[in-house]
């Protein structure tokens, strides 16, 4: 075999090897992604408003930051977004009073809140 035959064969060799090793990472990037949105499916923006409301209650400390970062971690690994959603939304429509929010004290609602705040108390636990 000649020099140039064989750096044609180690070349040939090379580029399958990383071809190879591109599809492994992408499929693990994949799948990667397919998990992290499972379990991250709460947008940036509503993470920084409950953090945000958090640290006002609890002072601004880089300490508390961190504390209030964690807990909506964990509110989102135990309540998926919608039904974050809905109970945020239920406690939100129930601030107005008077009659026309009395369907929000029906059990099927009460029941939404009661798992917010579930999920909430466990935040604390684990991170306060």
């Amino acid at each position: 075999m000649t020099m140039s035959k064989l750096t044609k064969v180690l070349a040939t060799a090379g580029l399958a090897l990383i071809a190879a090793g591109a599809a492994a990472i992408g499929e693990e990037c994949a799948e990667h992604k397919t998990a992290a949105k499972l379990v991250n499916d709460y947008p940036t923006a509503t993470r920084g408003d409950y953090i945000y409301g958090c640290m006002l209650v609890n002072g601004t400390t880089r300490d508390v930051l961190d504390k209030c970062a964690c807990s909506i971690d964990v509110i989102a690994s135990v309540l998926p977004y919608d039904q974050y959603e809905e109970a945020e939304t239920i406690m939100s429509v129930r601030q107005r009073g008077g009659e026309s929010v009395a369907y929000m004290y029906a059990p099927a609602m009460l029941e939404k809140v009661k798992n917010l705040k579930r999920a909430q108390v466990e935040g604390e636990i684990r991170c306060f």
